[in-house]
Order: C-alpha cells, then sequence, then structure tokens
C-alpha cells in the first residue's frame, strides 16, 4: 500500500461539496460554508477535524498511536490524525467526511 499523506488529506477534503481551501495560521485549512472541518498543521503528518470531546476521549483511548490532541487544543472540539496510522483512504475518507458532516449546513446533508 502506497503511504498517504498531507496531498490526501486535501483531494479528499476538496472532492466533498462546497468545500473550499483556505490558508490561516499558515496551514491550509478547509472549509464548507464557511466552517472549518479539517486543517493540516506543522509538518502535514497529520490532520485536525471536529470532534465531539466526549468521542474524543473514546477514539484516544482505542487508538491512542492514530489520535491525539496537542495540550493547546485540549479545550477544543478537534482531535489530531497520524496520517501515517491510518489503514487506508477509505479510513481517512471517513475521518474527513465526518467532520465535513458536521460543520456542513443542513442543505448539503441528504
Amino acid at each position: 500500500m502506497n503511504a498517504m499523506d498531507a496531498e490526501d488529506v486535501r483531494r479528499t477534503a476538496l472532492s466533498l461539496p462546497e468545500t473550499l481551501e483556505k490558508e490561516a495560521w499558515s496551514m491550509p485549512t478547509f472549509r464548507v460554508a464557511g466552517k472549518m472541518f479539517v486543517t493540516v498543521p506543522d509538518d502535514g503528518t497529520s490532520f485536525a477535524v471536529r470532534c465531539p470531546r466526549h468521542e474524543r476521549e473514546e477514539l484516544i483511548a482505542a487508538e491512542p498511536e492514530k489520535f491525539w490532541v496537542p495540550p493547546h487544543e485540549a479545550s477544543s472540539s478537534w482531535v489530531r490524525v497520524r496520517i501515517a496510522a491510518l489503514e487506508d483512504l477509505d479510513e481517512l475518507r471517513d475521518i474527513v467526511e465526518d467532520s465535513w458532516r458536521q460543520a456542513a449546513p443542513g442543505r448539503l446533508l441528504d
């Protein structure tokens, strides 16, 4: 299997309806209807997605090698995902799409 990278995250995010890429805080961010749902911070080895806090703790407990939260994001409803720890592009897409659904307006969620 080919290793995935930040370009796969970008392609996946941009494949979702009405998604725009916008640079913010010196990194790529992806938005739907003006709401951010993915960022690719730091060195591009991980990405951050929206995640309700109660689910985030479960994700991190279940797969700490895949999911984590930097201390400065502890109070947010976001989680970081290590790209190298993902199984495949389907898993990447599922994670990105789930975040997109949390940000997208109802009219796009049919």
